[in-house]
């Protein structure tokens, strides 16, 4: 039994693990349902929201460490909720999309979704994807490997993987988990191309399935985050039919995109 002063206490405090908290938004309570037993019983908290509205102003005063959100959705849906989040939070987040959405699962990606799953589902599947994604967020090395923990600079950018930052030209750019994965694998080694195949390795687990269209969506938001805070951005370079590459941009390029 804990004294009153050990219940006080957060549990990081007291050594122990804290679970991860997913907040569930989607119009279709029979979901919410079998989601949260599924995720419950992984020892997920579980915060459930029918709401777009009402998901907003409770995420925003108490934030989850993960969202999964529904597309569509009245008042509300699922983009705008997303879009609105991303104003003052870089949560990872999952989008619920239906057969026929591949266009919203496209735009969806390109706001910054981490992933998407397409119903019907089974809840374990999504417990799988909500896995997967949370181990993408968790940067810190494993092991005690000094050398990995060091940022990585390249020029005029930054990349620190313990920290999540990245920081170009002085100014911070604000990346997803995988936005951020993406890009360090191709700075790490300045000049070699990594298929887009490659990339779905470092950005993906095995057991997630995603194809070309999705490694697309994220570099077209990475670059357009850079060209917010650089119009001359131009260092992650296309070479089509073969993937991409990151250059220094004092450097010669063969194809600049």
């Amino acid at each position: 039994m804990y004294t009153r002063q050990e219940e006080a206490e957060p549990a990081a405090l007291r050594g122990e693990t804290v679970p991860h908290t997913i907040a569930l938004v989607d119009d279709d309570s029979n979901i919410l349902t079998s989601v949260s037993m599924a995720l419950e019983a992984e020892g997920f908290k579980v915060r459930t929201f029918t709401d777009g509205a009402e998901a907003l102003r409770s995420l925003t005063a108490k934030p989850a460490d993960l969202v999964v959100l529904d597309i569509k959705m009245p008042r509300l849906d699922g983009m705008e909720l997303l879009s609105r989040l991303r104003r003052i939070s870089d949560v990872p987040a999952i989008f619920l999309t239906s057969k026929d959405e591949e266009v919203d699962e496209a735009l969806g990606l390109k706001m910054g979704a981490d992933d998407y799953v397409r119903k019907p589902f089974s809840p374990r599947l999504l417990v799988e994807r909500i896995r997967a994604v949370l181990r993408r967020v968790s940067t810190a090395p494993e092991g005690g490997d000094d050398a990995a923990e060091k940022p990585l600079l390249r020029g005029d950018l930054m990349l620190d993987p313990v920290r999540h930052r990245c920081i170009w030209r002085g100014r911070e750019v604000a990346l997803t988990v995988t936005e951020f994965l993406i890009l360090r694998a191709l700075v790490q080694r300045p000049g070699h191309v990594k298929s887009r195949d490659q990339l779905m390795d470092v950005a993906y687990d095995d057991n997630v399935y995603v194809d070309d269209r999705t490694i697309d969506s994220h570099i077209k938001r990475l670059r357009k985050k850079f060209r917010a805070v650089d119009p001359e951005f131009s260092s992650i370079e296309t070479l089509y039919g073969v993937g991409y590459r990151y250059i220094e941009q004092d450097a010669p390029a063969a194809s600049a995109c």
